[in-house]
């Protein structure tokens, strides 16, 4: 008769062998992942090309520094009288199409005069305005007017010419860089034996103009209306672009 304490007997299966294996399949599963988890992906290719396009165009833009130098015994006088000068000055222009906006005051100095043995005889002020305007058309008439204002006292220290940022050409010059970026890239992949993929990025590098820029020079000779020649000018501007490669 068997004995009722005794264990029921083996079906021949090892629970703990078999739950020992699953727990190694386990971890190695988890090792696995880990590796695969901190393997970094496959680097993405790509190409990163500079483009630039150039417009030439009519300057909107006339940008001129004109002030007032006044000389008086003293320093208050000297700067009074300025005063007065820069204020007939900035009337004028604002009476013929320039704003307030467009004026701003570039260079402000006060310094003693002296003789050959160092004596202060007086003091002279130097007052600039830079005065900007995109009504051309009555630029020459601005000038002469500050010059009457002013009169002997006025200095025309340069004018220059530009294209605003606004201008429609601009718009032109981008289009043109980046153009010439893509083009510079297909180069690139045709030479590696690979397809041109889609811009990743574009970065806009800047749109510098080339200003026209006229010497300083003074109103002494002037016409009745000082003659305004714009001319043309360029614009260029400047794209990075990263493109992937196939």
């Amino acid at each position: 008769m068997p004995d009722p304490t005794a264990p029921p007997p083996s079906s021949g299966v090892n629970h703990r062998a078999i739950a020992a294996w699953v727990l190694v399949i386990i971890v190695a599963a988890a090792a696995v992942a880990v590796t695969l988890a901190s393997r970094p992906p496959a680097a993405r290719r790509t190409v990163t090309v500079t483009g630039s396009g150039t417009v030439q165009g009519a300057p909107d833009t006339m940008t001129v520094d004109v002030g007032v130098q006044t000389t008086a015994a003293s320093a208050s006088a000297a700067l009074g009288e300025n005063d007065v000068q820069m204020t007939r000055l900035e009337s004028a222009l604002l009476a013929h199409g320039l704003t307030r906006a467009g004026l701003q005051t570039s260079n402000l100095a006060i310094y003693p005069n002296t003789n050959s043995r160092g004596q202060v005889t007086g003091f002279t002020v130097n007052d600039t305005l830079t005065a900007t305007t995109h009504r051309l058309g009555e630029a020459g008439a601005a000038l002469d007017a500050a010059a009457r204002a002013a009169g002997n006292d006025v200095q025309l220290n340069g004018v220059s010419f530009s294209i605003s940022s606004g201008s429609r050409l601009l718009g032109r010059a981008r289009r043109a860089a980046v153009r010439n970026a893509r083009a510079a890239a297909l180069e690139v992949a045709s030479v590696s034996g690979t397809s041109l993929g889609a811009p990743l990025t574009i970065t806009d590098e800047g749109s510098p103009s080339n200003p026209v820029v006229f010497a300083p020079t003074s109103f002494a000779s002037a016409a009745a209306v000082v003659p305004i020649q714009k001319g043309t000018t360029s614009l260029s501007v400047q794209v990075k672009v990263v493109y992937a490669l196939g």
